[in-house]
Protein backbone atom coordinates (compact mmCIF):
# COMPACT_ATOMS: atom_id res chain seq x y z
CA UNK A 1 0.00 0.00 0.00
CA UNK A 2 2.33 2.84 -1.04
CA UNK A 3 1.05 6.52 -0.63
CA UNK A 4 2.89 8.23 -3.54
CA UNK A 5 2.42 11.81 -1.08
CA UNK A 6 -1.61 12.07 -1.41
CA UNK A 7 -4.40 10.36 0.59
CA UNK A 8 -5.24 6.90 -0.16
CA UNK A 9 -8.94 6.33 -1.76
CA UNK A 10 -10.57 3.77 0.18
CA UNK A 11 -13.87 2.29 -0.32
CA UNK A 12 -15.53 -0.05 1.99
CA UNK A 13 -18.20 -2.68 0.39
CA UNK A 14 -20.98 -3.09 2.99
CA UNK A 15 -24.08 -4.86 3.83
CA UNK A 16 -26.63 -5.07 6.69
CA UNK A 17 -26.58 -6.46 9.23
CA UNK A 18 -22.75 -6.79 9.78
CA UNK A 19 -20.48 -6.41 12.27
CA UNK A 20 -17.47 -6.66 10.62
CA UNK A 21 -18.37 -4.06 8.52
CA UNK A 22 -19.32 -1.61 11.27
CA UNK A 23 -15.87 -2.64 13.07
CA UNK A 24 -14.00 -2.28 9.82
CA UNK A 25 -15.07 1.54 9.48
CA UNK A 26 -14.08 1.80 13.33
CA UNK A 27 -10.79 0.84 12.40
CA UNK A 28 -10.22 2.86 9.52
CA UNK A 29 -11.87 6.12 11.11
CA UNK A 30 -9.39 5.29 14.51
CA UNK A 31 -6.23 5.75 12.19
CA UNK A 32 -8.48 9.50 10.31
CA UNK A 33 -8.31 7.90 7.22
CA UNK A 34 -11.53 9.01 5.07
CA UNK A 35 -13.71 6.31 3.12
CA UNK A 36 -16.02 6.12 0.54
CA UNK A 37 -18.57 3.45 2.14
CA UNK A 38 -20.84 1.59 -0.69
CA UNK A 39 -23.71 -0.60 1.22
CA UNK A 40 -24.51 -2.95 -1.48
CA UNK A 41 -27.21 -4.42 1.01
CA UNK A 42 -30.48 -4.38 -1.53
CA UNK A 43 -28.24 -4.47 -4.70
CA UNK A 44 -27.77 -7.75 -6.40
CA UNK A 45 -26.23 -6.53 -9.26
CA UNK A 46 -23.33 -4.72 -7.09
CA UNK A 47 -22.70 -7.63 -5.13
CA UNK A 48 -22.32 -9.52 -8.67
CA UNK A 49 -19.71 -7.15 -9.43
CA UNK A 50 -17.96 -6.84 -6.24
CA UNK A 51 -17.72 -10.39 -6.66
CA UNK A 52 -16.16 -10.03 -9.98
CA UNK A 53 -13.99 -7.53 -9.00
CA UNK A 54 -12.32 -8.69 -6.00
CA UNK A 55 -13.21 -12.54 -6.25
CA UNK A 56 -14.62 -12.15 -2.56
CA UNK A 57 -18.41 -12.78 -1.57
CA UNK A 58 -17.77 -12.05 2.00
CA UNK A 59 -18.52 -8.61 3.50
CA UNK A 60 -16.96 -6.33 4.35
CA UNK A 61 -14.46 -5.73 1.25
CA UNK A 62 -11.90 -3.30 1.49
CA UNK A 63 -10.44 -1.75 -1.96
CA UNK A 64 -7.66 0.92 -1.04
CA UNK A 65 -6.57 2.58 -3.94
CA UNK A 66 -7.60 0.11 -6.36
CA UNK A 67 -6.44 -3.09 -4.68
CA UNK A 68 -8.63 -5.49 -3.27
CA UNK A 69 -7.08 -6.08 -0.07
CA UNK A 70 -9.69 -8.11 1.55
CA UNK A 71 -12.27 -8.31 4.46
CA UNK A 72 -12.37 -7.17 7.91
CA UNK A 73 -9.48 -10.09 8.93
CA UNK A 74 -7.42 -8.39 6.60
CA UNK A 75 -7.96 -4.98 7.19
CA UNK A 76 -6.52 -5.72 10.98
CA UNK A 77 -3.65 -7.36 9.40
CA UNK A 78 -2.43 -4.54 7.71
CA UNK A 79 -2.91 -2.49 10.99
CA UNK A 80 -0.72 -4.95 12.92
CA UNK A 81 1.97 -4.60 9.99
CA UNK A 82 1.65 -0.99 10.31
CA UNK A 83 0.16 -0.28 7.15
CA UNK A 84 -2.84 1.92 8.41
CA UNK A 85 -0.35 4.10 10.21
CA UNK A 86 1.44 4.55 6.89
CA UNK A 87 -1.71 5.19 4.83
CA UNK A 88 -2.43 7.77 7.61
CA UNK A 89 0.99 10.16 7.76
CA UNK A 90 1.29 13.12 6.19
CA UNK A 91 4.80 11.81 5.07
Amino acid sequence: MERNGKSPEITVYTTEPCARCIRAKDLLASHGLEYVEVNLAKDPVGRRDLVKRTGQMTFPQIVIDGRAIGGFEQLVEADERGELEALASPY
